[in-house]
């Protein structure tokens, strides 16, 4: 059976912080790789971005221990961000779950 695609209007969210955009995320993420000590190659395939020099580009490539340093960072920074939540308890805000392995 095949259907006729049907136009949906925009959806309009507002931010989680008045100001904050998602390109702004991408800025943060940046820094914090930078911060992490998380090489440039790695930085650059987080980002969807090729390196600008064709040799790095050519010969560089991102290990798998990369990938796991990267990923282990943000997580400690997701948790020490929960944890900062909750030193400052307000019953009346809704906090955000930790899913734990």
């Amino acid at each position: 059976m095949l259907r006729t695609p049907v136009a949906r209007p925009p959806v309009r969210a507002q931010p989680v912080v008045p100001g904050l955009h998602f390109h702004g995320l991408r800025h943060s993420h940046k820094t914090w790789m930078i911060a992490d000590g998380i090489p440039e190659v790695g930085q650059a395939r987080r980002l969807g971005h090729e390196i600008p020099n064709d040799i790095r580009e050519i010969y560089s490539h991102v290990a798998p221990e990369v990938d796991t340093r990267l990923v282990d960072a943000l997580q400690r920074r997701w948790i020490d961000a929960l944890a900062s939540l909750h030193d400052n308890e307000d019953p009346a805000i809704p906090k955000p779950l930790l899913l734990t392995a």
